[in-house]
């Protein structure tokens, strides 16, 4: 009788000591299955708060100016634009300066409602194809970078009337496609690295104020004339020889700065620019008479 009863104690305890066995490990391979799933969900988590507290930074930077809605970062370290951002697609207008900005973000088409985009002095390096879609766009300073390149998709801002892309040094070149840009009156190209006149420029028929100083020209196309509506020529600090004659033929133009060219002297022909008050720089004996007390 005490035999069998040790017997049937030995194989409960062994039944037990299976089953626990097992719960165990069926425990450890439901860990190693939920292991990742939950460092998921934890860094999704972590995430979300922090998405949280960088729409509080960037609510705080919000402002109303002229009755449009702003958003200025200033000397704040943004090296990238988080995602998050898109919670305030209403926003017309960035100004973000000295913050160490490195790339304009693809989802940059979600900004429909963008009127201007100013982020100068920054180290931005591309502009992502994705600015194309952005139709209501005014201006985009983008001046004191590091672009070495414009995308071609930039033609399609039709609205585009002001473009500044001067100081970032190592671009030499525009796409052709910025001659569909029909209203832009503003274009500042300074301080860059052309060594040619980009031909698509006298496509614009709206421009009216253009700088192309401390560039490497060393000469203006012949049919500079075609370029009616400018006013105001900026080409100092270049390697320009001479003029082409037919710029007597530019009637809106009323300002012409040549300093710091090798130019020895200016078309006779420029004297019957009825318009043109200011030749800036020129030697003296080589300019018209009537520009004399101007210079």
């Amino acid at each position: 009788m005490v035999v069998v009863v040790v017997s049937s104690v030995s194989s409960i305890k062994a039944l037990w000591e299976t089953r626990i066995r097992k719960v165990s490990e069926d425990r450890e391979e439901e860990q190693k299955r939920r292991g990742p799933r939950d460092k998921a969900v934890t860094r999704l988590g972590v995430g979300v708060w922090e998405d949280r507290a960088l729409l509080a930074r960037l609510r705080q930077k919000l402002q109303t100016e002229d009755g449009r809605l702003v958003l200025r970062l200033e000397q704040e370290e943004w090296k990238s634009l988080p995602r998050c951002l898109v919670h305030f697609s209403q926003v017309q207008e960035w100004h973000m300066h000295r913050t160490g900005l490195q790339l304009l973000p693809t989802f940059i088409h979600s900004f429909q409602n963008l009127l201007v985009i100013d982020l100068s002095r920054n180290a931005v390096a591309h502009i992502p194809k994705e600015i194309g879609e952005l139709s209501r766009l005014k201006e985009l300073l983008l001046s004191y970078n590091r672009l070495s390149s414009v995308p071609e998709e930039l033609g399609q801002c039709e609205s585009l009337e002001r473009l500044e892309l001067a100081m970032n040094r190592n671009l030499s070149a525009v796409p052709l496609q910025l001659k569909n840009l029909r209203r832009l009156q503003h274009l500042d190209l300074s301080m860059n690295h052309f060594c040619e006149f980009p031909e698509v420029l006298l496509e614009l028929p709206a421009l009216e104020w253009l700088d192309m100083g401390g560039n490497r020209l060393q000469q203006l196309p012949h049919d500079i004339y075609r370029m009616e509506k400018l006013h105001t020529l900026w080409l100092q600090r270049n390697e320009l020889e001479k003029l082409p004659d037919n710029i007597s033929l530019m009637s809106s133009l009323d300002t012409l700065v040549l300093s710091s060219n090798k130019l020895r002297d200016i078309p006779p022909l420029m004297d019957d620019m009825s318009r043109l008050r200011q030749i800036i720089n020129l030697l003296k004996r080589k300019a018209p008479s009537r520009y004399l007390s101007s210079l």
